[in-house]
């Protein structure tokens, strides 16, 4: 079996957690409402998907 000859440095340990990170999250311009929106995600407001009405639209109470 396998086991290292020498401890892993700290440097070494972050150079490989490095990728490791959390992305934020992407939003994109609604080109018809103008809102910020998740890319590939349904306008949950207009219900609308890729300009075709996919759910009813919510009502503002």
């Amino acid at each position: 079996m396998a086991v290292p000859k020498r401890k892993t440095t700290p440097s070494k340990r972050g150079m490989r957690r490095a990728h490791d990170k959390l992305k934020g999250n992407t939003f994109i311009e609604d080109s018809e409402s103008g809102e910020l929106r998740r890319p590939h995600h349904i306008d949950l407001k207009t219900g609308v998907y890729r300009g075709r009405q996919i759910l009813e639209p919510k009502e503002d109470f």
